[in-house]
């Protein structure tokens, strides 16, 4: 007869928004064992599996911390509530919790303010005047009863209105028919229960007893504070993304570069900074979803992206937002992995913008064996594959917009454009790799831009910080012939160093910050190295700060408008590295608006 041997959750701690899918391991009655699911339609042996999930609401009403989200809280900052700011956001577990937080906790009172335009007076009156340590007044304890009536999601109350089960002081309420369940805002502060039971599919009548599992109590999904959109030519674009992400007029485009680490990367060894729940993959895909829906670019640029979460995940989702995929998987020479688990570069653009004209893909494996083919000796050849060849490559795609800013003197021009995604080898001591690899894309686009009159573009995760060889050939057009990373070629395949050039008329989008004039951008300068003209961080661990990312584009086809301001370690908050709750990967997006213009004839 079909049994259950065991359920489990890979996390017990819910999360708003994230589905839970538990595993249910079974026994057949041929005494095999299986994880496929035998629904009421297709029993198994005359029995199949009902499940069914309970929220478990206690007559006690619980807050949860905004930091902590893991933790109850224990008072609630009063500025929050009279300001409007979601009530979630006004939680904390503690009173060190509370001031650890301030200097990022301010920035809300800050932006509240803002938004209402209310004068000196009236702030003291809402945000109380602060004390010796700095921190904004707080309420009391929230373990009274009193303060439990505050508990509800807008104007929606906690408690359905049927009762299932009431026991000591508990009520059950059924909530899911289904193996799977996503939490609402109505589960946040209680636990879940998970029930799976066999049931004899003619007398549909349970057999044996159900099979229970009880989750943490649900928490919120952490949401931090929006990145506004920042105007290099003048003043702050009305501080976040409008609600069509329509930035400005229909002649100019938004580019998001991203690597949201693959979860073959997302280890707790390596972030064991990060809390285990944050880490799952259930939990930061609808995460980064969030964010990079939010921010309604025109073209995505990802990294790091699974086969099997492009497939199954991203390209779905992000299909219903109005984006066509493209995608190019890393080759496998070297990856000993799950195929399916092989990550590779994503680009997304929406359909009502652009249309898709062509798809070219750099493999640097195969350009590898054509190097060592011809300028490597025979003696050479394997030792040189096995340091060339890492399976990295780059999509290329060739897009059309669908808007114009040519004029009615020019109405039938098409407008190509062409982007390019990638991401370089992450071996540190490969900088003869790095820069061919670099090198290599480049010449490849000099080919497309020989053929047509085409701005360009070049994203991605380059794994090199600002100065190095591959940064230098990028932003500079030429590598000084006494960079200290040349030094490093055993293979001889960046001599001449004459050879490492190229004719693009490349710019980083970043360094706009320190050229442009305006509003808001003292505060992104404070986050620019002036030595490198780049951000001081795009990527943020323990082991590592430092920028990794770039947006490159064709000056004299392309201006930048606006570029997403950039974090400061006191946006990560005190203490914190990426991947965080807030933050789901250890990179964080780039984001430019661009405007094609006439290209520069000399």
């Amino acid at each position: 007869m079909l049994s259950v041997l065991r359920v489990h959750l890979p996390s017990d701690i819910p999360i708003v928004g994230c589905e839970l899918s538990p595993y249910v391991l079974l026994r057949r009655p041929d005494k095999t064992v299986t994880t496929d699911d035998v629904p009421e339609s297709a029993p198994l042996d005359g029995h199949f599996l009902r499940y069914k999930w309970y929220r478990i609401q206690s007559d006690r009403k619980v807050a949860v911390c905004s930091v902590h989200p893991s933790e109850q809280a224990t008072l609630q900052c009063l500025g929050c509530v009279k300001a409007k700011i979601p009530v979630a956001k006004s939680y904390h577990c503690s009173p060190k919790c509370f001031s650890d937080a301030w200097q990022h906790h301010r920035v809300l009172h800050d932006r509240a303010a803002s938004a209402v335009n209310e004068n000196v007076n009236e702030e003291e009156e809402i945000f109380g005047r602060f004390n010796s340590t700095g921190s904004g007044v707080i309420s009391a304890s929230l373990t009274s009863p009193a303060s439990s009536t505050s508990l509800t999601n807008g104007s929606t109350p906690l408690y359905p209105t049927a009762v299932t089960q009431r026991s000591g002081g508990e009520t059950w309420f059924e909530v899911g028919r289904s193996k799977t369940y996503t939490p609402t805002t109505d589960d946040i502060g209680h636990v879940l229960k998970f029930e799976c039971v066999v049931i004899d599919a003619e007398t549909k009548l349970p057999v044996g007893y159900p099979n229970t599992l009880l989750t943490s109590r649900v928490i919120p999904a952490p949401s931090p504070s929006p990145r506004r959109l920042i105007s290099v030519g003048g003043a702050d674009m009305m501080g976040q993304l409008d609600s069509d992400g329509r930035l400005s007029s229909s002649g100019t485009f938004t580019v998001l570069s991203y690597n949201i680490l693959s979860d073959s990367y997302a280890s707790s060894e390596l972030y064991s900074y990060c809390p285990s729940w944050a880490l799952s993959w259930p939990y930061r895909r609808q995460n980064l979803l969030r964010e990079i829906v939010g921010y309604r670019a025109d073209i995505v640029c990802l990294q790091e992206v699974q086969c099997d979460h492009f497939d199954e995940f991203f390209a779905p989702e992000l299909d219903k937002h109005g984006y066509q995929a493209l995608y190019k998987r890393k080759t496998n020479e070297v990856y000993s992995g799950n195929i399916h688990t092989i990550d590779g570069c994503a680009t997304f653009f929406r359909r009502d913008r652009f249309s898709h004209v062509k798809k070219y893909e750099v493999e640097f494996n195969k350009a590898a064996q054509s190097l060592t083919e011809v300028a490597v000796q025979t003696t050479q050849k394997k030792v040189a594959l096995n340091r060339l060849v890492k399976d990295n490559v780059a999509l290329i795609v060739v897009l059309e917009a669908k808007f114009t800013n040519q004029g009615v003197d020019n109405p039938g021009k098409r407008q190509l454009l062409c982007v390019a995604n990638t991401n370089v080898n992450v071996q540190q001591e490969l900088k003869d790799v790095k820069i061919w690899q670099v090198h290599t894309l480049l010449k490849g686009l000099e080919k497309i831009a020989a053929s047509a009159d085409i701005p360009m573009l070049v994203c991605g995760d380059f794994n090199s910080v600002p100065g190095s060889a591959p940064h230098s050939l990028l932003a500079m057009g030429k590598v000084d012939p006494l960079h200290p990373d040349l030094l490093v070629d055993p293979l001889a395949i960046l001599r001449p160093h004459s050879k490492l050039t190229h004719q693009l008329p490349l710019v980083s989008a970043y360094s706009a910050f320190l050229r442009g004039i305006g509003l808001g951008l003292e505060q992104q300068r404070r986050r620019m190295d002036p030595a490198t003209n780049e951000p001081l961080f795009t990527n943020c661990t323990r082991d590592f700060i430092g920028t990794l990312d770039y947006i490159f584009y064709t000056a004299d086809s392309l201006t930048v408008e606006s570029l997403l301001e950039l974090l400061d370690e006191d946006s990560l908050r005190k203490d914190t590295a990426l991947p965080s709750p807030e933050w789901s990967s250890d990179h964080i997006a780039l984001l430019a608006e661009f405007r094609c213009v006439p290209r520069t004839r000399h």
